[in-house]
């Protein structure tokens, strides 16, 4: 293979394959609700990406719902619970606790993954955190998103890049997987810049890098602004680009949790071919191929 997968990394973990289920415990966004800012991020739209945009139902119904499904979909044995609506440590730690040891309920989950904001995490709830490693393999995804205060500020994301990095060193030193989000086409930012980010990121104590391309939602910021032709987005052969001279930085032991976005096509504005993700993990393959390198080629560590 030409990079780290995430499937990779669990057929090794747990020899045989192993399925996500996502959950919505009903975590506030700081973003959203007030604690920084009531406009959020100004692509943030959870009805365009999230299995579970609105809690309905509880979570012990969710993860019963996702394991059949996942068994009858896939044939696994085994999942892992992803607590991925708004940010999922935005809660005091005895709430936290409460939320993820519903999955000790569940012999089928062996994992606990958990997205969040790099502003949304303290000792406390880390220490707590660390202690589901005795028994599962835990990871906190971190949106991190780009290394660049500019566009961090013009995103509306509410946090610094410093805050990603004290977040990701507490959190790895105390043996809990770090997971990075990173967006890549920002307006403004150049090929040179979302490379920084590869070579940043990669020294730094990340487990996985998750990638997303820069896309359109309805019903945000961003689409106000694409509408009224003030954002140009990648085309998929210049995202294809990118993933590559991006990984081609990556260490080769980080794991690539994702290559590119998934929405919702009834939520999704631009662009389009996002909607085609086999093809669009084809022509990456295609692009190491032709190029002859792999993940890591290129990292310096």
């Amino acid at each position: 293979m030409y990079y780290y997968s995430f499937s990779q990394y669990l057929k090794k973990r747990f020899g045989e394959k192993v399925w996500r289920i996502s959950l919505n415990a009903g975590f506030s966004c700081p973003n959203r609700d007030g604690a920084i800012s009531t406009h959020g991020c100004i692509f943030c739209n959870e009805f365009g990406f999230s299995k579970w945009p609105k809690k309905t139902v509880s979570l012990q119904e969710q993860i019963e719902l996702g394991i059949a499904g996942s068994k009858k979909q896939f044939g696994t044995r085994k999942v892992i619970a992803y607590f991925q609506n708004g940010a999922g440590t935005n809660a005091d730690t005895e709430d936290l606790r409460n939320a993820y040891r519903v999955i000790n309920n569940y012999p089928e989950v062996v994992g606990l993954s958990i997205s969040t904001r790099p502003d949304c995490i303290d000792e406390e709830k880390l220490d707590m955190i660390a202690g589901f490693s005795k028994k599962y393999d835990v990871w906190i995804e971190y949106g991190v998103q780009t290394i660049h205060e500019n566009t961090l500020k013009r995103m509306n994301r509410g946090h610094t890049f410093l805050d990603s990095l004290e977040a990701i060193k507490m959190t790895a030193s105390r043996g809990i997987k770090v997971g990075a989000h990173i967006i890549l086409g920002f307006p403004g930012e150049t090929d040179e810049d979302m490379m920084r980010t590869a070579e940043e990121i990669t020294r730094l104590p990340v487990s996985g890098v998750k990638l997303h391309v820069l896309h359109v939602l309805k019903n945000t910021k961003l689409s106000e602004v694409y509408g009224k032709n003030q954002v140009n987005l990648l085309t998929r052969k210049e995202y294809v680009k990118i993933v590559c001279d991006f990984l081609e930085r990556l260490k080769k032991d980080c794991v690539v949790l994702r290559l590119v976005s998934d929405a919702a096509e009834d939520y999704l504005v631009a662009p389009k071919w996002i909607t085609n993700k086999q093809f669009t993990i084809k022509d990456i393959e295609a692009e190491f191929d032709s190029r002859g390198t792999e993940q890591g080629t290129l990292f310096a560590s």
